[in-house]
């Protein structure tokens, strides 16, 4: 094989974001090592921002190619998996402009941090275009490494060291259980990883209704839902989200979600077309856990981290009724919400993060009478909490907007309904936390607040926070008014992905026979 037929077959073209964010990281981790620790924190944020923002602009360029199959068929540079790498390296670069000041204040290196958070960057982004098992796993745990090390980084503390300890227990079994999963689909398919041709060997072989098949199944969605961080697969969230340092918990909880919801999408519904139903099923079950255990044990919350790790689990849930329906319009919108996700949560991440570098507390009471002191933290904490809970004109209304009009249209009523009751109480609790802030009077302040140090934003690290705190906030007060152009990029995503345009003529034939032989059928006389 000569070198321009193996140059072709490899196509490595597909994977220029990610050898951009590889170069990045590459050149942080040296540049570290040459300049030495005090004078890489100057410009190793600022270059990690400027390589992440690159490696999305380049995800563009890949928009409508010709040919997104590269190495061989293990990676695929579809349109979903565009949008979704997208998600992942935004949510890393508004990570990291957050992160400056606290990781500094914290004692602890900021280059190496970076590195780290580069590196599941780098997992999340292949994990959301792999499209073979060994390529899947191999995502799968850099991502999953990189995570278990960004959440004990503050070794000091010993809440980090047990949330870390608690992750990794956690998630190296729901690693070996996608992994057998994984093994068991090997064997049905005589030896086939490709995800896109494993269907087709099972078929072949005559195993489409076999009991090995429907294992394999639920142990694929048992990883995929730890990794989303779905009931009852949530165990690890509320430790790990307040144990962590903030800003690992803000990418875990946007980067690491969007990367488990683009390998539930291209498994599920690659590899198990003939299990469909029973996957729907099972999806449908945790979505309504999910929404119901989330939303609800979110009011007994007394800390920020841990309202908004139940709150990640509520929205998990809202998520995977797009999953659910399996039409244009659910997968579309399912997009959209995570698109819009990052704006908001990350916004509201970024405001805790500042609240406790003012303060070094993150309690909810601790808030009272937090406008009378930082007006623009109050905005921008409100806006997002509240976008978060689905009020109008906000991101986070049209979101759910387009998620439960797609249930109602494809018939999934009781889902949808308790999606509606499910966000009534999140409402709730999102409130109280603007209502501490917003309602109290003066002689109700908190400690904390009364203690508030002067606004300055001079100080090392606070410029890039304050930077990330506004963009969130902007993003988060226009993109409803203005998700024309974000949900054209959902729709556009889901109608130029062959898998997904495959997965949906396979099953719009079955319901057109269906309403055909109905309409065949002899309709009885009425008489008067």
């Amino acid at each position: 094989m000569d070198f321009a037929s193996l140059a072709a077959q490899l196509n490595a073209g597909t994977i220029l974001p990610e050898l951009i964010v590889i170069v990045t990281l590459l050149t942080v981790m040296v540049g570290d090592l040459i300049v030495g620790r005090q004078n890489s924190a100057k410009w190793t944020p600022y270059v990690a921002v400027g390589g992440l923002l690159t490696a999305t602009g380049a995800l563009f360029t890949l928009w409508d190619s010709p040919n997104p199959i590269g190495f061989i068929g293990e990676f695929n540079s579809d349109a979903l998996s565009i949008v979704f790498r997208g998600i992942v390296a935004l949510s890393a670069a508004v990570t990291i402009l957050m992160s400056v000041r606290y990781v500094e204040q914290s004692g602890t290196a900021l280059a190496e941090f970076i590195t780290i958070l580069l590196t599941a960057t780098v997992g999340g982004m292949f994990l959301a275009g792999s499209d073979e098992f060994v390529a899947v796993y191999v995502s799968l745990e850099t991502l999953s490494i990189a995570s278990y090390l960004l959440t004990g980084y503050t070794k000091r503390d010993p809440r980090s060291n047990e949330a870390a300890l608690k992750y990794l227990l956690i998630g190296a079994s729901s690693s070996a259980i996608f992994l057998y999963g994984a093994s068991l689909l090997y064997g049905l398919s005589g030896g086939e990883t490709k995800l896109s041709t494993i269907a087709e060997k099972i078929s072949l072989a005559g195993l489409d209704n076999s009991i090995g098949l429907v294992i394999a199944l639920v142990f694929a969605i048992a990883g995929i839902a730890f990794k989303i961080a779905a009931v009852p697969f949530h165990q690890w969230t509320p430790d790990v989200y307040e144990g962590s340092p903030t800003p690992v918990v803000a990418f875990l909880s946007v980067g690491s979600k969007a990367a488990g919801f683009a390998l539930a999408i291209r498994l599920l519904v690659t590899a198990f077309p003939q299990v469909t139903e029973q996957w729907h099923l099972v999806m449908t079950t945790l979505a309504i856990l999910s929404m119901v255990l989330g939303n609800v044990v979110a009011l007994a919350q007394t800390s920020m981290k841990r309202l908004l790790a139940y709150s990640s689990i509520g929205q998990a849930g809202f998520v995977m009724i797009g999953l659910v329906i399996g039409s244009d319009a659910g997968y579309a919108s399912m997009i959209f919400y995570l698109m819009i996700y990052l704006f908001m949560n990350l916004g509201a991440f970024t405001c805790i993060i500042l609240f406790s570098l003012r303060t070094g507390t993150d309690q909810i009471s601790e808030y009272s009478g937090l406008y009378q002191k930082d007006p623009l933290l109050t905005l921008a904490l409100s806006i997002c909490l509240l976008s978060l809970g689905g009020i109008p004109p906000l991101a986070g209304f049209f979101g759910k907007l387009y998620l439960f009009w797609a249930g109602w249209q494809a018939g999934a009523y009781p889902l949808v309904i308790l999606g509606l009751v499910t966000s009534v109480i999140s409402i709730y609790y999102y409130i109280r936390v603007v209502k501490m802030m917003v309602v109290k009077e003066p002689q109700e302040m908190s400690e904390a607040v009364k203690n508030y140090p002067p606004i300055a934003w001079n100080l090392p690290g606070l410029r890039p926070l304050q930077v990330g705190l506004i963009l969130t906030l902007v993003a988060t007060s226009i993109a409803g008014i203005l998700s024309n152009p974000l949900f054209t990029l959902a729709n556009d995503s889901v109608t130029k992905t062959p898998m997904l345009q495959q997965a949906l003529t396979k099953t719009r034939p079955i319901a057109q026979g269906v309403e055909q032989k109905t309409a065949e059928l002899p309709q009885p006389e009425i008489h008067s």
